[in-house]
């Protein structure tokens, strides 16, 4: 079977390219590939070429194809599987393989198993591990999105707690306790707070912050707070740009005593020390956002580390189950993920939106690989329809589901610009 597909060849070298997949072995399953979410690690490892960890070193002779958060439908599947998976059942991948230490994964390492294509072939390992996940939601793009929604999950669950007097930790956030998000209202950052007022462990005071006032409205507009105390959670909105001394001002919201459980969604020295300073007795900063400079550093209160004691550490990547429980919450409507999509494209406009995602504003990026489209950002198809019908219906569509992505525009789309 032929497919479709964007492959890297080295750095900055990306070639979206038609070729000829190999018969499935009887270990393999094939799929068709629905969606796939941009990630900004795909964008790491396009800069970095061989020298990256997940990326072979003979990637120029054995070009590898791009896109791990993805999702779609089962075509065919090798002997060895059929007991446990049949075509034309819907999947999404846990990409975070590690199989027998090997840092190899779909998106970075493999010739015929990635995101970015119309079809590709599973290895063996990925049913092994139990990592091809069954979906049983409406919408592909809940399901592309279960791996970063599995990322923040697998955050509130790595944090942890100590126990006075004993040597242990207590898993997970502090029910009922106070929480911070620190410039929490970017992609991953909405995802957090649908998360943490929807989970069955949330926070009794969640404070998001932020500088950008318009990103926090649309946060506020999307995530209410009304919404937050209908499901037992007080949640405050902070713009801390002006504010001059804003650890004061959130130590003050929390009632004085800090934060149990503080999150950091940007690789930024003082949004860390913020964080830092907020922290309250046995207070747990998570550092989830991932810098690119190697020697990225901040200063951490110490004093407060020995006799508080407080305590830092970070969390990338969620688990099988971290991304299962995404993938459930979202099939019940408990969370939806699109409040991170903010662009949607077809595979045409791939490779232009990973070589410029840096600078490429607001959240994620959703491509359908079934589809010839310019990325565009949702909030743009009103002006665009001025001309053309399509993207006419497409914002009103938008506009009935409070201007987010949704199962009804994902099937409009697929109805009408499908390759």
């Amino acid at each position: 079977m032929k497919t479709k597909a964007v492959r890297l060849y080295g750095v900055n070298d990306l070639r979206l390219e038609e070729f000829e997949l190999p018969e499935i072995k009887d270990d393999e399953i094939l799929v068709k590939v629905i969606t796939d979410s941009i990630c900004m690690s795909t964008y790491k490892a396009i800069i970095q070429g061989p020298k990256h960890k997940r990326v072979p070193d003979d990637v120029a002779e054995n070009p590898t194809i791009m896109g791990h958060e993805f999702a779609g439908i089962i075509v065919e599947v090798g002997e060895k599987w059929q007991h446990q998976f049949k075509p034309g059942q819907k999947f999404a991948i846990q990409p975070a393989l590690n199989y027998k230490g090997s840092p190899y994964a779909p998106g970075y390492s493999f010739k015929f198993f990635g995101g970015n294509a119309t079809y590709c072939i599973i290895p063996q390992e990925v049913m092994e591990l139990g990592f091809l996940l069954d979906y049983q939601g409406e919408a592909f793009y809940d399901a592309s999105l279960a791996e970063p929604m599995s990322c923040v999950i697998g955050g509130f669950h790595s944090n942890y707690h100590t126990v006075t007097g004993k040597y242990g930790h207590i898993m997970g956030i502090v029910e009922g306790g106070k929480m911070a998000l620190i410039a929490g209202v970017g992609p991953m950052g909405l995802g957090a707070i649908d998360y943490a007022i929807h989970c069955d462990r949330k926070p009794g005071l969640l404070v998001v912050t932020d500088i950008d006032e318009e990103r926090l409205a649309r946060a506020k507009s999307l995530i209410t707070v009304e919404e937050a105390k209908k499901n037992g959670v007080e949640l405050i909105y902070v713009n801390t740009r002006d504010l001059e001394d804003a650890p004061a001002h959130l130590v003050e919201l929390s009632g004085g005593t800090g934060y149990d459980d503080v999150f950091v969604y940007a690789p930024v020295r003082s949004v860390i020390e913020v964080a830092d300073k907020i922290l309250g007795k046995d207070g747990c900063l998570n550092f989830f956002a991932g810098p690119t400079d190697t020697g990225f550093k901040a200063e951490v209160n110490f004093y407060n580390v020995h006799y508080t004691p407080t305590h830092i550490m970070g969390s990338t990547g969620g688990n099988d189950e971290d991304m299962i429980e995404s993938l459930v919450m979202s099939s019940k409507g408990l969370i939806n993920p699109a409040y991170m999509i903010t662009h949607v494209g077809g595979i045409d406009s791939a490779i232009d939106s990973l070589l410029n995602l840096p600078n490429i504003s607001g959240g994620k990026k959703l491509i359908y690989n079934h589809v010839n489209m310019e990325l565009t950002d949702i909030k743009d198809f009103r002006e665009k329809g001025k001309n053309d019908s399509f993207f006419e219906n497409l914002a009103d569509i938008i506009d009935a589901h409070n201007g987010l992505w949704s199962a009804e525009a994902e099937k409009y789309l697929l109805n009408n610009k499908s390759i």
